[in-house]
């Protein structure tokens, strides 16, 4: 290309990047005027751009039409390249069309099959997971019946099997723990869906736990074990009374499996019903005191049931429930069943609730009598030792094991004295 032809316009003023097009007309105007004119000449500086005006364009045609060829193979080569480009990418696009659409047959497509297959495999193993945990509830629903009756007639020989109420309550608590794994991807997640199952817990799993929970319950309001009290029948020989103790045992672990809290409540009802017996017979024995000493055995053959329940409680020990089971520290406390029922009382005995619980309520009983007067309030106050000593023997003999373990070497004198002063002691002078 040739050398480009001198200019006198100053191009490197133009490229300078400080330039300010107002300075350059400011130099223009102050150069073609005086600065005392007035007004003004404007029309020589615009002259003199367009002048410069005319002389870049004239420059820039010059250059345009001697480099003509040169700019036109430029473009031409530019052109030829961007073409070649093209048609290289256009073989490498459809190269990639060609290749997603052999990945899509032979990939995507299978993908998509594989995944119609998947979620049948899926649904068909839910589908299984529901059957084999509705065979199982139906097993246990079948094997409960098959407990219950049982428990109803017996097995062999014997007229009731106590021991498979536990096995029944077992059975029970299984088919609750199964329906209540009702969560995501356990095993009784669907049950509650399924009519068969419905039914199954309506007519066998709630029949069931009522029954059972009502014959562990008439176990334990039954429960007697003292030889005290006057009956026709025979006394209880040493098979009846372990007969007894296993029987009540029962009761107990089947309420403790079905219901904790049962449990306690039954033990509370128990003492509750032992205390409003005692307290109406020994009211109704102090306005006739020719039944007293029939009515204070019978009291301590109350004592003697409750002596025996807990010695029986002591020595069951609470179940490892999971879940249900209190902290590691409660449990090494609660080592027994005794314990937790003598808190709910706030006492140290069962023996000592029973006498200072009927202690409280004789005292208005007898209070109340002596206030009406008469024959019977009379005969109270002529035979007030008498009275005292029944009552300490009452006490001292109630308060003894079956076994005569608990004597009456002072282990009872604070009860015996509180009975005797809540009635004694309301007698008055």
């Amino acid at each position: 290309m040739a050398e480009p032809e001198p200019s006198y316009i100053d191009y490197e003023a133009f490229f300078d990047p400080e330039f300010s097009p107002t300075a350059l007309a400011n130099s223009l105007v102050i150069a073609t005027n005086n600065p005392s004119d007035h007004p003004l000449d404007l029309s020589t500086p615009l002259s003199r751009v367009l002048f410069d005006i005319e002389e870049v364009d004239t420059h820039i045609h010059t250059l345009t039409t001697k480099s003509a060829i040169p700019l036109l193979t430029h473009t031409k080569d530019q052109a030829d390249a961007a073409q070649h480009i093209l048609d290289e990418v256009d073989a490498q696009v459809a190269s990639l069309t060609d290749g997603y659409q052999r990945l899509e047959k032979e990939v995507i497509q299978r993908h998509w099959e594989a995944d119609e297959v998947r979620v049948a495999v899926e649904r068909l193993w839910e589908t299984v997971k529901v059957g084999r945990a509705v065979g199982r509830c139906l097993l246990l629903g079948r094997q409960l019946e098959a407990q219950m009756a049982e428990v109803e007639t017996g097995t062999g020989t014997k007229r009731e099997d106590h021991k498979a109420m536990i096995r029944a309550a077992n059975t029970l608590l299984t088919a609750r723990q199964l329906l209540a794994a009702s969560g995501p991807g356990e095993e009784g997640e669907h049950l509650t869906k399924v009519n068969l199952i419905t039914y199954l817990q309506s007519s066998i799993l709630a029949p069931t736990d009522s029954t059972l929970r009502n014959r562990a319950q008439q176990i334990i309001r039954e429960f007697s074990m003292s030889s005290l009290a006057p009956s026709p029948a025979a006394p209880a020989t040493y098979a009846q009374s372990e007969e007894t103790k296993s029987r009540t045992t029962s009761a107990f672990i089947t309420l403790q499996l079905l219901s904790q809290p049962l449990l306690l409540s039954s033990l509370q009802a128990y003492l509750r019903t032992s205390l409003t017996s005692s307290l109406a017979s020994i009211a109704r024995a102090l306005g006739n005191l020719s039944t007293l000493d029939r009515t204070l055995l019978e009291v301590s053959a109350r004592c003697q049931n409750i002596v025996a329940l807990e010695s029986l409680l002591e020595i069951v020990k609470p179940l490892q429930l999971g879940l249900e089971q209190p902290s590691n520290v409660e449990s090494e406390q609660d080592g027994n069943l005794l314990q937790p029922l003598l808190g709910a009382l706030d006492t140290s005995s069962l023996p000592s609730f029973f006498w200072r619980s009927l202690a409280e309520g004789l005292g208005p009983r007898v209070a109340e009598l002596m206030a009406k007067g008469g024959v019977s309030a009379r005969a109270l106050r002529t035979q007030r030792e008498r009275l005292r000593e029944s009552i300490r023997e009452c006490v001292f003999r109630g308060s003894q094991g079956l076994g005569g373990l608990k004597g009456r070497e002072g282990a009872w004198e604070r009860e015996a004295a509180v009975m005797v002063g809540s009635i004694v002691g309301s007698l008055g002078r």
